[in-house]
């Protein structure tokens, strides 16, 4: 067994091995320089051995003339004409008949030097032919019975008189060409692997450092934990994928510290709105069970405790709400809707709330065209902007709710803008976060669980639409919600102008 384990963890081993992204770049390295070595190796020796024939043939040519001024044919015998006395004119007639055969028009043999027969004598067929064609030559390559090589041009001449025609042929040895060609190749193949071993030690070091920013990453990655997750890889400063892939990374961790943080705020959050009423609920039911004595008294505390039962039953139901809405379950239900209708209702009913916080609620509503839409959505849309503006604007302050056709055609403008405690800049690009609700001194007072706003910024996508928010501390906010009019959305309109656009938006 203990063998077995042994056998089998060297083979996952293996396996992890020949897997891994190191072992994979160098391989496709090495691979891809095999290849080129290959590829110039052919190349090369094809090219040397295309020189060796053009060189050759260029030989062979020079020699052909020179045959023309040697060689005489008078009264059918031939005759090389030289100076015997000089040795260099007897060298040149020497080389020239050591490859060599002459035929007569008849393809008789005339003369052949035994180099050339031992390479094979011309048929008449082979004869006729060339004497038929132009004098020029025609070059081929023909071997002896000893495999060496030579190259041939064959044509024909007139004799000294010029009436007859002689069948010619003579050549060159192509051996030491050819030999320096093998002598290349067998260098290159001795020299390709020591350069193969060379280039595969340098691509596993090349992929090493190319995977280096990556096993950064990954050590990074296995660090991450709860109380760790800000790690930050520093980034490399080539601009290349890596850096990218860093960079994306380092922006991961900080979208999940910051939905880390979102969860424990709302964790506090929740555990401090649920406790509020439970405790409320307890609270009256035990000052019924030890201290009513009469119906009335049962009833007031029962009718107190169903009131907090309320309050704990419509956190639930945002909750619920915000997770059907955002995992797709919740469908919309789409219809003409008049916005200025709608928008004059819900102004009349938090009219009261408004009142009773000696805040001015008031409208503009101007006649514009139905938008396609879900009226309890857009109502909750509205509702949740209007609490939120009473609800962050101090007594004595103002409310407005404005809605009309905006200055791009095909839209509605809903806005709302109170005179509140405002928002700060820092805090713009977080506040449709879910869970995210403004802390300073002036909104920690108030209650809430950070979620209304997170609607809206579903409402509004959901509807084809978009929403931008100006705000300054002390001063204000103004909501912008624009929504495309008729059944068909139209391209995303630009904010209204005074608006800051943000991406997010805010407390709630």
């Amino acid at each position: 067994m203990a063998r077995f384990t042994r056998v089998f963890g060297v083979r996952q081993l293996r396996v992890g091995f020949v897997r891994g992204l190191r072992f994979r770049l160098a391989v496709s390295y090495v691979a891809f320089f095999a290849v080129l070595l290959a590829a110039i190796g052919i190349s090369f020796r094809q090219h040397l051995n295309n020189e060796v024939e053009a060189d050759t043939e260029q030989t062979v040519t020079s020699d052909w003339e020179a045959v023309k001024i040697y060689l005489h044919i008078k009264n059918e015998y031939p005759v090389w004409q030289a100076d015997l006395t000089d040795p260099e004119e007897g060298f040149i007639v020497e080389r020239l008949r050591r490859i060599y055969f002459l035929a007569d028009s008849d393809g008789n043999v005339v003369q052949n030097s035994e180099l050339y027969a031992s390479i094979g004598l011309e048929s008449p067929e082979e004869i006729a032919r060339i004497l038929a064609g132009p004098s020029t030559g025609e070059f081929k390559i023909r071997r002896d019975k000893d495999g060496i090589p030579y190259m041939i041009e064959k044509g024909w001449m007139h004799d000294d008189d010029g009436k007859d025609k002689y069948f010619l042929a003579i050549g060159r040895s192509l051996a030491p060409g050819y030999k320096t060609v093998s002598e290349f190749t067998r260098t290159y193949l001795l020299i390709a692997p020591a350069m193969l071993v060379l280039a595969s030690l340098f691509g596993w070091w090349l992929a090493g450092i190319a995977i280096r920013p990556l096993n950064s990453v990954a050590h990074a990655a296995q660090n991450v934990t709860g109380s760790n997750i800000t790690v930050q890889i520093p980034l490399r400063g080539a601009g290349d994928e890596l850096d990218h892939l860093i960079d994306s990374f380092n922006r991961m961790t900080e979208r999940l510290h910051q939905s880390f943080e979102q969860i424990r705020r709302f964790s506090t959050d929740v555990s401090h709105e649920l406790r509020t009423p439970i405790t409320a609920i307890r609270g009256q039911l035990e000052v019924a069970l030890f201290t009513a004595e009469t119906p009335e008294q049962y009833r007031e505390s029962i009718i107190n405790a169903m009131e907090d039962i309320e309050k704990l039953s419509s956190i639930v139901r945002a909750l619920l709400l915000l997770s059907q809405a955002e995992s797709g379950q919740l469908a919309l239900q789409k219809a003409p809707l008049d916005l200025c209708e709608v928008a004059a209702d819900l102004v009349d009913q938090f009219q009261i709330p408004a009142e009773e916080k000696d805040v001015t609620l008031t409208s503009s509503i101007e006649p514009c065209a139905p938008v396609e839409a879900d009226r309890t959505q857009i109502e909750r849309l509205l509702s949740n902007l209007l609490s939120n503006a009473v609800k962050y604007t101090p007594k004595g302050g103002s409310v407005r709710v404005i809605v009309g056709p905006a200055r791009e055609p095909g839209w509605t403008k809903l806005s709302v803008e109170d005179t509140g405690v405002g928002i700060p800049a820092e805090n713009l690009p977080h506040i449709f976060d879910r869970f995210y609700r403004v802390r300073n001194a002036q909104t920690n007072s108030i209650q809430g669980l950070g979620l209304g706003l997170s609607f809206v910024a579903w409402i509004v996508e959901a509807h084809g639409g978009r929403i931008d928010v100006a705000s300054n501390s002390g001063v204000g906010t103004r909501f912008t919600v624009l929504l495309p009019s008729g059944p068909e959305a139209a391209e995303p309109a630009a904010a209204e102008s005074g608006t800051l656009t943000s991406n997010e938006s805010r407390h709630s």
